[in-house]
C-alpha cells in the first residue's frame, strides 16, 4: 500500500518539491492531505491532481470557495480550515508520513502534533527547533516519532553520519562517532560581493533574488542576511545533539557542497549535487532506500572551482547574533526567531531598510527578558514578547 503523505505548506517552494517528486512514483506515495496558506488558487490545481483524501487552508473564506470549486468538478476531497484543521490532519491516524513544510513560526504547532502522533516527519520548518529545541526532541523520544530533515545542509550532513548515528542523531553523540566537527556550509547570498556602504539602499526585489536556490521571499531575505544560516545553526545544534563550537559556518558559494562532517581521524565526508530541494525530499521520503528524483545529475566537468570563506561580521550580523543566541539558550533563540519574522516582513513591506533587520533583531534580543522557558505555553509567549518588541522598534524606524 502506498505510504500516505501529508503536505503541510503544500504550495509553499519545499511542497511543490515535494509533490514533484510525489508525482515520480505513484506506487510508493498517496496524497493524504495537502494544506496552503494563501494560495488557494495553487492549492485548488495541486488537489485536482492529486485527490488527496482532506485539503485545509487558514481562512475559512478561502476554505469555502476551495470546497465549492472542488465540488463543482467532482472532487471528492474533504475541504477543512483554521490552524486547529492543520494540526488535526498532520496527526491524523490513517497519515504515516508528514511534510513539514510551513515556513516560520505558524509551523511548530502542526508539526509538534505530528511528532506527538508518533509520525514519520520531514523536518523543513526550522523554526520548529530554534523555536522549541529541547521540548520538540524531546517529544520525538517520548513519542516515538522518527525525524528526518529536509533542509539541504542538515540532509546533506545526516547523509555524511555513520549510519548507526543516522537512526537516532539527535540523542547520538557526536564523539563517540568519531566526530570532530560539523561544517555547515551556505552561499553567501546575493550581497557576497557588494560593498558594505550600498547595504542601506539594497531593495526587496534585489535581495529576493538568490543566485542558486529557488525559495519563498522570507527564506530569500534570510539568506541574504545569512540568518538562514543562522537559524540552520540552531538546528543543527538540536538535530545533530552538538553544542555551539562543534559547528563551523564555511561560505560555498557554488552551493555544490551542501555541507560536511570533519572527522578525529582527519577525514572529511562531503555531499554534492546540484542545488535542488528535491534530492534532500527523494532522500528523507525512501529513506534508508534511494528513489529517483527529478533532477539534473552533477557533471563534475560542467562544475566551477570550489571556493570557500569565513563568514564577516560585518557582512553578515544577524549569523553572528543567532550562534550567540544559541549560545544563550532557548529563550534567546525563541526571541531572535520572533524578531526576524517580524523585521524581514517589514522590509518586504518597504517599512525598513535591509541593515534594519539585523538592527531590530539586536535591540529585540536586548529588551527582551531572556527567562528560561520550560513548556509550550512559555515558548508561545517568549515569542509573542518578542513580536511586540520587534513591532515597537519597526514602528520608531518609519
Amino acid at each position: 500500500m502506498p505510504m500516505q503523505v501529508v503536505v503541510l505548506g503544500a504550495t509553499g517552494s519545499i511542497g511543490c518539491s515535494t509533490l514533484d517528486v510525489i508525482a515520480m512514483h505513484p506506487e510508493l506515495y498517496q496524497v493524504f492531505a495537502l494544506t496552503g496558506g494563501r494560495q488557494k488558487n495553487l492549492l485548488l490545481e495541486q488537489c485536482l491532481r492529486f485527490t488527496p483524501r482532506y485539503a485545509a487552508l487558514l481562512d475559512e473564506s478561502d476554505a469555502r470557495w476551495l470546497a465549492t470549486e472542488l465540488q463543482q468538478r467532482g472532487s471528492k476531497t474533504q475541504v477543512l480550515s483554521g490552524a486547529a484543521a492543520f494540526a488535526e490532519l498532520a496527526a491524523h491516524p490513517d497519515a504515516d508520513t508528514v511534510m513539514a513544510a510551513i515556513v516560520g513560526a505558524a509551523g511548530l504547532l502542526p508539526t509538534l502534533a505530528a511528532v506527538k502522533a508518533g509520525k514519520r516527519v520531514l523536518l523543513a520548518n526550522k523554526e520548529a527547533l530554534v523555536m522549541s529545541g529541547e521540548l520538540f526532541i524531546n517529544a520525538v523520544r517520548q513519542h516515538g516519532a522518527t525525524l528526518l530533515p529536509i533542509d539541504s545542509e542538515h540532509n546533506a550532513i545526516f547523509q555524511c553520519l555513520p549510519a548507526p548515528m543516522q537512526q537516532q542523531c539527535y540523542s547520538a553523540s557526536l564523539a563517540d562517532h568519531g566526530i570532530a566537527k560539523i561544517l555547515l556550509t551556505g552561499s553567501g547570498g546575493p550581497f557576497r560581493q557588494t560593498e558594505l556602504a550600498l547595504f542601506d539602499a539594497i531593495t526587496p526585489e534585489q535581495a529576493v533574488a538568490h543566485p542558486n536556490w529557488s525559495m519563498g521571499k522570507k527564506i530569500s531575505v534570510d539568506s541574504a542576511t545569512m540568518m538562514n544560516k543562522g537559524l540552520e545553526f540552531i538546528e543543527a545544534r538540536w538535530l545533530f545533539n552538538c553544542q555551539t563550537d562543534d559547528i563551523q559556518v564555511v561560505i560555498h558559494p557554488q552551493s555544490i557542497i551542501h555541507s560536511m562532517v570533519q572527522y578525529s581521524d582527519g577525514s572529511v565526508i562531503a555531499q554534492m549535487g546540484n542545488p535542488d530541494m528535491r534530492t534532500p525530499i527523494a532522500h528523507a521520503l525512501a529513506f534508508p532506500q534511494r528513489i529517483a528524483a527529478p533532477v539534473k545529475p552533477l557533471n563534475f566537468f560542467e562544475v566551477p572551482s570550489f571556493t570557500f570563506l569565513e563568514p564577516d561580521a560585518t557582512r553578515y550580523p544577524c549569523l553572528y547574533l543567532a550562534i550567540e543566541a544559541c549560545r544563550q539558550g532557548q529563550a534567546a533563540t525563541t526571541t531572535l526567531n520572533a524578531a526576524n519574522e517580524v523585521a524581514v516582513e517589514a522590509f518586504l513591506q518597504r517599512q525598513i531598510r535591509f541593515t534594519d533587520i539585523a538592527r531590530i533583531n539586536e535591540r529585540t534580543l536586548a529588551a527582551s527578558t531572556l527567562q528560561a522557558v520550560h513548556s509550550l505555553e512559555d515558548i508561545l509567549a517568549c515569542d509573542a514578547q518578542a513580536r511586540r518588541y520587534a513591532q515597537a522598534f519597526v514602528h520608531e524606524s518609519l
